[in-house]
């Protein structure tokens, strides 16, 4: 019984580690070779490559904020989310396999972002899509994570309400 709980604890923190990995890989590659104020453009410029550092949380909310009240709902209260998100999913060992991806996806994201922000006072952006009717702020890796990850458990929980329909209306 332990030694499933440690391999269960020991894939959670491979995952996180190679999710926030990715994004700081990826970070770092921006920041050393995507020359400033420059646009490199892909696909007739609908995929877009462009450093930027953002200051603030999604969309740059939060750049305009000063001192603690800045640092507590950019700093404090995202690491304390963390590390709930975190005890829960080691702790609650009977969420599904996707909902629990999808959480240590958003987990590596957020922690991706945080430690950008820590160490350099600002998150690093360098990713844009624009497809006429669909398109993005500037994003990075991390951000992705987050958006994958949320999207798996909205999915894992609509497919799992379904079928609990699908049983409650066998058994009447």
């Amino acid at each position: 019984m332990k030694s499933n709980k440690f391999v269960r604890a020991s894939i959670i923190i491979i995952i996180l580690a190679f999710n926030i990995g990715c994004d700081q890989v990826t970070k770092y590659i921006a920041r050393r070779d995507l020359p400033d104020n420059k646009v490199i453009g892909f696909l007739a410029n609908h995929v877009t490559l462009e450093k930027t550092e953002n200051t603030g949380a999604f969309l740059s909310m939060g750049d305009s904020l000063g001192g603690p009240v800045k640092y507590v709902l950019l700093m404090a209260l995202p690491l304390l989310a963390l590390l709930a998100a975190l005890v829960y999913i080691i702790i609650k060992t009977n969420i599904t396999k996707y909902t629990l991806l999808g959480i240590i996806m958003v987990i590596g994201g957020g922690v991706g972002n945080l430690y950008d922000r820590v160490l350099h006072g600002s998150v690093t952006d360098f990713m844009h899509i624009d497809f006429i009717i669909f398109q993005t702020g500037v994003f990075n890796v991390a951000d992705m994570s987050i958006m994958t990850g949320m999207g798996i458990i909205l999915v894992d929980s609509y497919l799992k309400r379904k079928e609990e329909k699908k049983h409650l209306v066998v058994e009447e």
